[in-house]
């Protein structure tokens, strides 16, 4: 038990010290701290040093962090705010599902795979993680501009829309599609979104003055109110970081940006977030490359990729400036933990194998990896839309 204990607190210190270290070096280098933290988890992790490797601590480590992440995301965007951009944002996320999953279709079939492992594939490529864009888009202090609301907006949607993306993929892999059962699942997961922004956000506002009296601290309030919603996001089948975001945002409004809460949320992510981040290091195989078929599919799947999001989520922001259309194109472009989870459901399911998954693996997290430098740039002079 002690040496359990110990090895516990090296993976611990290993992963954390590795991220920050990495971060100061990135940041005095003038580039993202995020492609550090995550190329650190390549260091420390089973394919360079060994000193942690992917378990459930690790697993659970990350999810707090991406939730964490998400609620601080959450509590700077008011719900005004994201329903201004609201048709804008579903016209992005619309295209940023559609262009993907039919290249990815049809990539896959060029490389003679089956029907529903193309499918599989391609959905892989419809997700993103809008955890990585936030986390740059903090960094930058550009959280509040135009296009940042519309790439927060459109994950919500995406990640909606991925679910039923997924969850077809899934039910023909079974056999059967019903298309009942999606209809049901659509309509839940729009009624939570909408419940919460709408209902939820004012209900809490008006209940502010009353929970400020409580002995109980606003931060203890907004955590439970954090892991319930990402419990019932979670419940309906929408991911947990987007009940994460919206329990942030639903509080946006009732605390205010000078908020005590703000500071306790950022203390909170600064410990988590590196987790997070390493995590997606940790789970680079880099093994399943020693055939040149499967390094030829990784890049192509991560080149389609990136294009797919560009030009899918670029088409719907149009009108904004090529500026604003590559600010929100290469945002949406990250597929992140979201990718991999598609990847190992369809590898749970015996519809891919390990060549595949890897494959889809690594379009994750270099898709994670390219985002962070190109969209610095991009917010970097000229007008922030």
């Amino acid at each position: 038990m002690q040496d359990h204990g110990a090895h516990l607190m090296l993976e611990l210190f290993a992963m954390y010290a590795a991220a920050k270290l990495a971060a100061e070096v990135f940041t005095r280098l003038r580039q993202p701290a995020v492609v550090g933290e995550i190329l650190a988890g390549v260091a420390v992790g089973p394919q360079a040093l060994g000193w942690a490797v992917p378990s459930e601590t690790t697993h659970l480590l990350s999810e707090l962090g991406v939730m964490f992440l998400m609620f601080g995301v959450g509590l700077e965007t008011p719900p005004p705010a994201l329903l201004r951009v609201g048709a804008r944002a579903a016209a992005v996320a619309a295209l940023g599902v559609v262009v993907p999953f039919a290249a990815g279709w049809e990539l896959m079939r060029l490389f003679g795979e089956t029907g529903i492992r193309s499918a599989f594939v391609a959905a892989a490529l419809v997700a993103t993680s809008v955890g990585i864009t936030a986390r740059v888009l903090a960094e930058l202090g550009r959280l509040e501009t135009q296009t940042a609301r519309i790439i927060l907006g459109a994950a919500v949607i995406d990640d909606v829309l991925g679910l039923l993306v997924l969850a077809g993929v899934s039910s023909a892999a079974s056999g059967a599609l019903d298309w009942r059962a999606l209809g049901f699942t659509a309509a839940l997961a729009l009624s939570f979104v909408a419940a919460v922004a709408l209902i939820g956000a004012p209900a809490l506002n008006r209940a502010a003055p009353g929970i400020a009296r409580l002995h109980t601290p606003w931060f203890a309030v907004a955590v439970v109110l954090l892991f319930g919603l990402a419990w019932a996001a979670a419940l309906i089948g929408v991911a947990a970081i987007i009940g994460a975001f919206l329990a942030g945002m639903a509080l946006a409004e009732a605390t205010g940006e000078e908020h005590a809460l703000h500071q306790q949320v950022r203390g909170a992510t600064e410990l988590l977030v590196p987790f997070f981040l390493v995590n997606i290091g940790l789970q680079l195989d880099l093994h399943v490359f020693a055939q040149t078929q499967t390094l030829a599919l990784a890049l192509a799947l991560t080149l389609v990729a990136v294009l797919t999001k560009l030009v899918g989520c670029g088409l719907g922001a149009w009108g904004l400036g090529w500026r604003g259309v590559l600010q929100i194109g290469v945002g949406m472009v990250p597929r992140g933990e979201v990718g991999i989870v598609v990847a190992q459901i369809g590898l749970a399911l015996g519809v891919i194998g390990q060549s595949l998954f890897g494959a889809v693996l690594f379009m994750a997290c270099a898709t994670t990896l390219i985002a962070p430098p190109l969209l610095r740039p991009l917010y970097h002079g000229g007008p922030s839309r």
